[in-house]
């Protein structure tokens, strides 16, 4: 087995899942300059809303169809969720300074977190196991099981559907922004959204728009990180969600192919550092030590991350 050639495939695989969670931080950074540390947990709440569709209407079942509906319900979850948040948080400080967002961000992810441990397994209703302890993730046809073998190298069946949402993903979501009327207003925001709104541009359904496409993001994430780990719990989205952060920042923060970039970057340093660090600073305790060292040397190097970030900064 080529022992390099498998590291860049579990790198890959581990950055497509980071990169498809910080596309979701840089367009919502991109539009109100907000770094929004509660993404990891809607990317958290996206998994257990595709775990709940399943226990409520597929429970037993593994044909590959029931997929796009747990994606649909994990959507629902994670988006409804962002736009809530959105609303009732961060709406009435927009206006002030930058540190009481982040603030708020910072307790709404401690919220969900413990909402979801606390009350998950109490939703009237249903019979929902505890949050508090590992839940399986639902096995599915085709997505998961046996893994094949392709040119010396293992590749889990999973690891495919991670890398093709993070293409189609990123694909979509250029399209939507460089050819649509609507992207062109969320461009137009981004720039300078006083003169967006004296051009006629709704500012405040912008937003909420860039909040649902990051929510949307992070839940197909949430299902891809399911489907790799055959297991969730309420704490997944804290790592998951600052690893995505580092990714955004290395790639360069408002830059959406920053964040690919960054994201997949981040996976194969990790996975090449687990592997091939020599003595007691290898293998895979250190490998969160190597992601964050490589993102003081960039960031030291170039500030402006990777490939730049192409927002203005209205501070």
């Amino acid at each position: 087995m080529d022992t390099f050639a498998q590291q860049l495939v579990n790198g890959l695989t581990l950055g497509s899942l980071y990169a498809l969670i910080a596309v979701g931080y840089t367009v919502v950074y991109g539009i109100v300059q907000l770094i929004n540390f509660a993404h990891g947990e809607v990317f958290m709440i996206g998994a257990f809303g595709a775990l709940s569709t399943y226990l409520l209407l597929f429970q037993g079942q593994t044909s590959l169809w029931i997929l796009p509906v747990m994606i649909i319900g994990a959507v629902i979850a994670s988006v409804a969720t962002a736009v809530i948040m959105e609303r009732v948080a961060y709406r009435p400080l927009r206006g002030a300074p930058r540190l009481a967002p982040l603030i708020t961000a910072i307790g709404i992810s401690v919220f969900l977190q413990e909402f979801v441990r606390l009350f998950y397994d109490k939703i009237p209703g249903t019979n929902f196991p505890s949050a508090k302890q590992r839940i399986p993730f639902p096995r599915i046809e085709g997505v998961t099981g046996t893994a094949f073998e392709a040119g010396g190298v293992v590749v889990q069946k999973s690891a495919l559907f991670t890398i093709g949402c993070l293409i189609m993903c990123a694909a979509l979501l250029w399209y939507f922004i460089n050819r649509t009327k609507l992207g062109h207003a969320m461009q137009a925001v981004s720039q300078d959204p006083d003169t967006a709104r004296l051009m006629g541009i709704n500012v405040d359904r912008i937003i909420v728009v860039a909040f649902a496409l990051g929510a949307a993001l992070a839940a197909i994430a949430g299902v891809a990180q399911g489907l790799q780990n055959a297991n969730i719990n309420f704490k997944i989205g804290f790592t998951a969600g600052l690893k995505a952060f580092t990714a955004a920042v290395l790639g360069g923060i408002g830059n959406i192919q920053g964040a690919v970039v960054g994201g997949l970057v981040l996976g194969v340093v990790e996975a090449l550092a687990t592997q091939y660090v020599p003595g007691q600073f290898g293998g895979s305790a250190w490998k969160d030590v190597w992601a964050f060292a490589l993102l003081i040397i960039v960031l030291v190097f170039r500030p402006q991350g990777l490939l730049g970030a192409k927002v203005v900064d209205r501070a």
